[in-house]
């Protein structure tokens, strides 16, 4: 009797996987670009707190949820609060590259719309601090939010004056929450399981973290999504692996495409 087998994920089209040494490099220049990129748009730091203000007034019309309610809850205990500052401080960069690793080696098709993806929505964000730079809710006054990172640790940020790693004023849009959700999207493409939509945990988390900490807007990760939205609306994202069916000599399962299917049915 034939073994019974339960069936395999396959790519849908057949991708030669692109040179590491390339994608080492391209990937390794968009994080670079990501990181250092920004100083470009240093400066201007009244016109960002006057944006902050503008923000916070926007987001109270549109009546959005109070970010300090959500910081109130971190605040219940110092382990909580610690642990949301380590995972805005920890968790970003490592997570994306292993999603971009997982991709490149079990689904090339889908690591390669991923990095597009990846690639225009960074540089479309950092593009925005030249046109509307903006200090985060963590430095403004009027919100009454604590800088959890300065006051709790750990933090990744010192004082704006002395800080020539990143541009605290550029917090819109929020990248940490914008690759967030590209992982769980990416994710949920690319794979079959009934489980994939778990992956959504992560952006959600993500969320509650950049807004519980006082490092970003409601606002800032809703221009965020909305830049991933329209990259994923122009880039096209190839068809979600297919399961195999058919057999092929005993105890062997092999693919059979659609079409096939499709005329063998018509026969």
């Amino acid at each position: 009797m034939n073994a019974r087998t339960e069936p395999a994920e396959t790519e849908p089209d057949s991708i030669a996987r692109p040179s590491l040494v390339r994608e080492f490099l391209l990937v390794a220049g968009l994080f670079l670009v990501y990181k250092f990129g920004r100083q470009l748009a240093t400066g201007h730091t009244g016109e960002a707190f006057h944006n902050a203000h503008r923000v916070w007034d926007l987001e109270r019309t549109l009546r959005l949820p109070d970010e300090g309610a959500v910081q109130s809850a971190l605040l219940h205990g110092d382990a909580l609060v610690r642990l949301a500052n380590t995972y805005y401080a920890t968790v970003h960069f490592p997570a994306t590259l292993a999603f971009l690793a997982w991709l490149y080696l079990r689904r090339p098709a889908h690591y390669l719309w991923a990095r597009r993806v990846l690639a225009a929505v960074t540089t479309a964000a950092l593009v925005l601090p030249f046109t509307f730079p903006l200090a985060p809710p963590r430095m403004l006054a009027a919100t009454g939010l604590v800088d959890t990172a300065r006051v709790y640790g750990p933090s990744v940020y010192g004082p704006p004056s002395s800080d020539h790693l990143s541009n605290q004023f550029a917090a819109m849009p929020s990248l940490h929450f914008g690759w967030a959700l590209m992982v769980a999207v990416g994710l949920i493409a690319a794979t079959r399981s009934r489980a994939r939509w778990l992956w959504l945990l992560h952006p959600l988390i993500t969320l509650l973290v950049i807004v519980g900490t006082a490092n970003h807007f409601w606002l800032d990760a809703i221009v965020a999504a909305a830049m991933l939205g329209l990259a994923l609306a122009v880039i096209r994202r190839p068809h979600r692996p297919r399961r195999c069916t058919g057999t092929a000599g005993r105890g062997t399962r092999r693919f059979v495409p659609k079409e096939q299917v499709l005329v063998g049915a018509g026969r």
